[in-house]
């Protein structure tokens, strides 16, 4: 490792075991590396391993297999010049700012005195100065993730990992808290050498980063980098920042549709999974039909622009995508280059009364959702054409753990309930082809 190199992951893997004792791949084949001089955000959806990946980086949990080496140390447990901010604040609530800064010095046993004096200048630097004495009871959100700062930066971290940090604030509150790291970080008025950002906001992991390492879902991978060369401060309004935008947009939709794409696979026998015994996305009927009919009162008539559909509907990227690609799955819609195109089946939809929607609905549930087609065709076999929930929940448990299984039945069960596809009894907890 160059002495320019602060962090070196190698093919990097973590399994756990769920409930049935069957290992549940949360990251694989994850390997990147770290220069001095970098802030580099991962982005990615929730769920896709982010969080775990940054424990790992800073000793908290042990890999599955692979190696994570800073400055050329092996890292097996907390290392000093590693520093983390985690997202839900983590303060002592019976500690004042000013002792829970302090925290991190006395684990390293610095005598009391030069931790008070590095505590109360790391508290001055973040923009506390002045509630040194406060509880975090006393303090908002926005200011006790400042002490969540302090408390990493007055340990002098050669590297700061951030899981998250802005995203239980709100907007006001974040944008002035990544701007006055950012003013930190330019006026070099800290040790660090270089921060690792975790986020699911497209904007943020541009206006951070100077490099967007892009992960995919089930299991986390990297799909792709993304340099981002736009000078400090950036401007989400300028060309060149929207442009990123819609490339990161693009790549994240573009890469969970070939995820799930399985069917043909599975036929091929290239994947062990039967091809209806993939996770789905938890989405509702009326979210989709609200998006579609968002879509076909568009000005542009059926066509919009990711972020600016995310914008008009408030959504962040976690509450957006599954919406989106869905859609796409379901051919109701396009996803292409960042944007949203209705599709004629979708103009259709929108078009139709409500019995005519459910029709439509059943036609595409049963053309392109796999365990829809294998629910219809075991009910219409069966003699009183009934059987349990139960039997589907044992054959998805063979492929997922319990929690996957039953949220994707659950999910499959509603839109099929719906279209009319089939009946189900909640007291007996038996699908069938009569409604009860």
């Amino acid at each position: 490792m160059s002495s320019s190199q602060l962090l070196k992951v190698l093919n990097l893997q973590k399994s756990f075991l769920n409930p049935e004792g069957m290992p549940l791949a949360v990251l694989e084949n994850v390997t990147f590396e770290m220069r001095v001089g970098e802030i580099v955000a991962l982005l990615g959806k929730s769920g896709s391993g982010k969080s775990t990946l940054l424990r790992i980086l800073a000793g908290l949990t042990p890999p599955s297999s692979g190696s994570v080496y800073y400055r050329n140390k092996l890292v097996e447990n907390p290392m000093n010049g590693i520093a983390m901010v985690f997202q839900n604040f983590a303060l002592l609530p019976w500690l004042t700012v000013l002792e829970n800064v302090e925290l991190g010095l006395e684990a390293q046993g610095i005598p009391h005195a030069i931790r008070r004096d590095r505590a109360l200048k790391a508290i001055d630097t973040i923009g506390l100065d002045g509630f040194e004495s406060a509880y975090p009871k006393e303090l908002s959100g926005g200011m006790r993730q400042r002490v969540g700062f302090a408390r990493a930066l007055v340990v002098e971290p050669d590297l700061l990992l951030m899981d998250e940090p802005f995203s239980a604030l709100d907007i006001l509150t974040a944008e002035n808290l990544r701007n006055d790291l950012l003013e930190l970080w330019e006026a070099k008025r800290t040790r660090t050498q270089g921060i690792l950002c975790v986020t699911h906001d497209i904007e943020e992991a541009i206006i951070l980063s100077n490099r967007i390492i892009l992960f995919t879902s089930s299991p986390g991978r990297i799909h792709t980098e993304v340099p981002i060369p736009l000078p400090y401060p950036r401007d989400t309004e300028d060309k060149a920042f929207k442009a990123l935008v819609d490339k990161i947009y693009t790549l994240m939709t573009v890469s969970e549709r070939e995820r799930l794409k399985f069917a043909k696979a599975a036929k091929a026998k290239v994947l062990p999974h039967p091809e209806y015994a993939y996770r789905f996305f938890d989405v509702s009927i009326a979210e989709l039909t609200g998006l579609l009919e968002t879509m076909e009162s568009n000005e542009k008539k059926g066509h919009i622009d990711l972020p600016e559909l995310s914008d008009e509907l408030h959504l962040d990227v976690d509450s957006l995508f599954p919406l989106v690609e869905t859609l796409d799955i379901l051919r109701f819609a396009k996803i292409t280059e960042g944007d949203l195109r209705l599709l004629d089946s979708g103009r259709a939809f929108v078009a139709a009364d409500i019995q005519k929607r459910k029709k439509l609905f059943a036609h595409h549930l049963q053309e392109y959702i796999p365990l829809v087609r294998h629910i219809r065709s075991i009910l219409d076999k069966k003699p009183k054409n009934r059987i349990s929930k139960e039997f589907f929940l044992e054959e998805l448990k063979d492929y997922l753990n319990e929690e996957e299984a039953e949220k994707l039945l659950k999910v499959i069960i509603d839109w099929g309930r719906y279209a009319e596809l089939f009946a189900y009894d909640y007291d007996t907890e038996t699908l069938s082809l009569e409604n009860p």
